[in-house]
């Protein structure tokens, strides 16, 4: 059993090592147990938090895809354009490719957003490990869902504050905003 106050730590650095390990070896080549040698811990620490391969892809498909949004809401500030706010939100979703290599993926808040951190090879690795099996897996597209209507609802609010601004013509924020999605995911 885990060490009493430990749980958000260990289950951040399980997150994490379950990132690597799935960048490194893949989906199907990722195992419990690399997981657990990648996050410095027993298998039964890795089983305590997250009962299964499944659950445990699962969570950290969310933590991926959550990274985006808490990484662009951070650097959102309200004094903004609507067009600056896209900007943002596009060099997240799309960043131009730096040599990153010796960074580590931390997908953790524990250490505060700034500290947050995927490596452009393995975001790349990562988006097309999750989304190929996202194409197959109820669980996964569930993730997907969920993403996805979490980042039309932003964007739609930047449309919408655009609009209101009168420093972007759009009729419907909604539709703009899908449209916006579309294009970006065809591009990653």
């Amino acid at each position: 059993m885990p060490k009493l106050g430990m749980e958000p730590k260990r289950r951040a650095d399980v997150i994490n090592a379950t990132l690597t390990c799935i960048s490194n070896h893949g989906i199907d080549g990722m195992t419990l147990d690399k997981v657990a040698e990648y996050a410095d811990c027993s298998k039964g620490v890795v089983t305590y938090y997250f009962k299964n391969k499944d659950n445990l892809t699962s969570e950290a498909f969310q933590a991926f895809l959550a990274y985006y949004g808490l990484k662009i809401e951070a650097d959102i500030e309200n004094t903004m354009t609507a067009q600056k706010m896209m900007d943002v939100t596009l060099a997240h979703i799309l960043p131009p490719y730096v040599n990153d290599k010796e960074k580590r993926i931390n997908v953790s808040q524990l250490d505060g957003i700034a500290e947050m951190y995927i490596p452009h090879e393995d975001q790349a690795r990562l988006f097309v490990q999750f989304f190929s099996k996202a194409a197959l897996d109820p669980k996964l597209q569930e993730v997907v869902a969920k993403s996805y209507a979490r980042d039309l609802q932003g964007i739609t609010k930047i449309f919408e504050y655009g609009k209101q601004t009168g420093l972007m013509s759009v009729e419907d924020s909604q539709n703009a905003a899908y449209g916006l999605m579309a294009m970006v995911v065809g591009l990653s």
